[in-house]
């Protein structure tokens, strides 16, 4: 009786292990699949325009952040040279503020569009771009609503130059500078640069919470967050 039993034994375990291999061959139904990994993305870009972008439409939000602040177009450069040059520092430095004051209000008015933006991605292979690279998310959404957002932005921003001053500001700094007979005359279209800027400033502080929800486990403060990102750890 007792070698019955030994053998019954002996072949329950080997009967437990077969199962255990059987067990681990089968699929992962806890893996998050593609839906969810999207909806890990999309929470992750939310989560940059909540705490990154926000801060993009306080007063300085990108005149004093070095990571984003608007500078003089090429075309400009040369006129804040001279004007500084000939002792109109502080009209070439109101130049400049005017420039991001009128992002940092183009961004207040225009962040709604993005989220909506944010909200109807949709993400095609959202498994490789989630194994993508520190922002891969953030270039996702931007090579597919770059395009869209400029046309939904420079409309703001042309009217958050006026409304700060920037194109009577720039008007006269352009005439005072076109006025000296040592210089050739300059014309920008600031409404394209500053948005251009702007949009860039948006997509660089996205990522910059991409990157953080990518590489501290902290972050991922959503239990979809870290089901998803736990992926690419």
């Amino acid at each position: 009786m007792k070698k019955a039993l030994s053998l019954i034994g002996v072949f329950l375990l080997f009967s437990c292990a077969e199962l255990q291999q059987v067990v681990n061959q089968l699929p992962n139904t806890t893996t998050p699949g593609n839906e969810q990994i999207a909806s890990g993305l999309r929470q992750a870009l939310d989560f940059g325009i909540d705490k990154q972008v926000s801060k993009l439409t306080q007063k300085d939000g990108f005149f004093k952040n070095e990571m984003v602040k608007v500078l003089l177009p090429a075309e400009l450069q040369k006129v804040d040279k001279t004007l500084r040059g000939i002792g109109l520092g502080n009209l070439a430095d109101e130049g400049l503020k005017v420039l991001n004051r009128a992002a940092e209000d183009a961004v207040k008015e225009a962040t709604p569009i993005f989220v909506d933006a944010v909200k109807n991605i949709t993400f095609t292979d959202a498994k490789n771009i989630l194994l993508g690279g520190d922002n891969a998310a953030t270039a996702y959404l931007q090579s597919s609503t770059e395009k869209q957002l400029y046309g939904k932005f420079s409309p703001v921003i042309n009217n958050s130059l006026s409304r700060v001053g920037a194109t009577e500001i720039w008007t006269k700094i352009i005439n005072k500078y076109n006025s000296l007979p040592i210089t050739n005359n300059v014309n920008p279209n600031l409404t394209d640069y500053v948005t251009n800027q702007a949009l860039k400033g948006v997509f660089t502080m996205i990522a910059v919470e991409e990157k953080e929800i990518r590489n501290k486990a902290a972050a991922r403060t959503t239990n979809l967050l870290r089901s998803v990102f736990a992926l690419q750890d």
